[in-house]
């Protein structure tokens, strides 16, 4: 099977990386689904904590519409791998880093201190696995 990054068939040749370790066959596969999900977890994470939050209603739902959405459009104007402007590592992972601990702060303050230290173990080291053994994905 042909090694795969978390950017073929999405990101532009010059922006690939072909030095380090690699993965192949399902645990790349299966690293790149866990990525994925983090992604998508963010999101969540950041609807639920505003949804959870000790304010009045409107601004709750204020919050659990916009909280995701600047993730997104962050995640998307910066970090995706066909983003026009990508940032290039280390700042990429510096920025995703802080994204999820924000998260994972958000979540801490809505009650859920477990489920905020295990999504941000998962998500920051899912990101910096994903640094080591597919570089530039």
């Amino acid at each position: 099977m042909p090694e795969m990054s978390y950017g073929d068939g999405v990101t532009a040749d010059e922006n690939r990386s072909s030095a380090g370790p690699t993965m192949s066959g399902g645990w790349s596969s299966l690293l790149l689904t866990l990525r994925f999900a983090t992604e998508l977890a963010t999101m969540a994470v950041l609807a639920w904590a505003a949804a959870s939050a000790g304010i009045a209603l409107g601004w709750r739902i204020v919050l659990a519409v916009l909280g995701p959405v600047l993730v997104a459009v962050v995640w998307g104007l910066a970090l995706a791998p066909r983003a026009k402007r990508r940032l290039a590592d280390p700042w990429r992972l510096g920025a995703e880093i802080v994204i999820f601990v924000v998260a994972a702060a958000a979540l801490a303050l809505a009650g859920d201190s477990i489920a905020a230290t295990v999504y941000a173990v998962i998500a920051i080291g899912t990101a910096g696995l994903l640094r080591v053994v597919m570089p530039g994905s």
